[in-house]
């Protein structure tokens, strides 16, 4: 197996992966693209208790992926890119590997059309 040369551990890229594995938390990161939100502002589309959202923050906190900042009683937080590079640097691995070998079978195919079509007259 070919091991990638990541700015992320192992376990720091399962913690991205986890996290992108949430609906929920996927929607707050497309959020926070647009800058800047508040715990409250992150969990009104969703109808969730402060407390719920508060547990999906931390999950991205914990993979890096958002900061949260406290300012008085208010809890800020701001989308940390690094770590979804690393996690598409991960994915760009197997997307050009199979299309290298997607590429190769589609050649195959051909070959094979080729030789089954009889020449024109």
């Amino acid at each position: 197996m070919v091991e990638l040369n990541t700015a992320l551990s192992a376990p720091q890229l399962d913690a991205v992966f986890h996290a992108l594995g949430d609906a929920t938390r996927r929607r707050m990161l497309r959020e926070l693209a647009g800058g800047e939100r508040t715990v409250g502002q992150l969990a009104e589309p969703f109808s969730i208790s402060l407390a719920a959202a508060s547990k999906h923050i931390k999950a991205l906190e914990s993979a890096g992926l958002i900061q949260r900042e406290v300012r008085g009683r208010t809890h800020l937080c701001r989308l940390e890119p690094g770590p979804l590079a690393t996690a598409q640097e991960w994915l760009s691995f197997y997307e050009h590997f199979w299309t290298s070998r997607l590429d190769v079978l589609d050649r195959l195919l051909r070959e094979d059309d080729a030789r089954k079509t009889p020449p024109a007259k």
